[in-house]
């Protein structure tokens, strides 16, 4: 199976509501859950939300793993999120850096939520309950922005904080240079 093309800063798809999947074993839906699984192993991305492959609708695959572009992500399995919603949140943020596959070559400093607790069906339509942290909350609030519009520069808090994934990977890669703390996101 081929993946998809991933819509890139610009596109009119990338400022749009995403809308609620009503029938989550349609044949379409389940196309995409498998055209978006293949789509962000073949980007090195650690998650990817529907609007960015121009599909208007709340799906969401969160797939941490290390890859070239996050060499410290934790391993888990990929797993496709519909209709997910954040039912609570910690107080406490985290500024990492971000990158998003449809903002190419640019990092930047966001704040997140340290934990988050959500909810969202599977696949099969079966709904789960679970408390996400650190990292992979990030690729999850990351990717629930785009269901509202949202793209990771709207959240930088300094415009200084934006630089390339050239000057990212030459600053904080961990074999580029051990003595700086190695954070990381999306």
């Amino acid at each position: 199976m081929e993946g998809l093309t991933i819509v890139e800063l610009g596109h009119p798809m990338l400022r749009q509501t995403a809308h609620a999947i009503a029938t989550i074993q349609d044949e379409h839906i389940q196309t995409l859950i498998d055209q978006l699984l293949v789509t962000v192993n073949h980007a090195n991305g650690v998650g990817i939300a529907a609007p960015q492959v121009a599909q208007p609708l709340q799906l969401m695959i969160v797939a941490s793993r290390p890859s070239p572009r996050y060499p410290t992500a934790p391993t888990m399995e990929p797993t496709p999120m519909l209709n997910p919603r954040i039912l609570s949140h910690s107080t406490e943020t985290i500024i990492g850096w971000e990158g998003c596959l449809s903002i190419p070559g640019i990092r930047g400093k966001v704040p997140r939520y340290q934990a988050i607790e959500i909810e969202y069906c599977d696949r099969r339509g079966h709904a789960h309950k679970t408390q996400l942290t650190d990292f992979v909350a990030r690729i999850f609030q990351h990717e629930f922005d785009h269901f509202n519009g949202i793209v990771f520069l709207d959240r930088v808090e300094n415009p200084q904080d934006v630089i390339t994934e050239q000057e990212y990977q030459a600053l904080f890669a961990p074999s580029s240079n051990p003595e700086i703390p190695h954070s990381d996101a999306n």
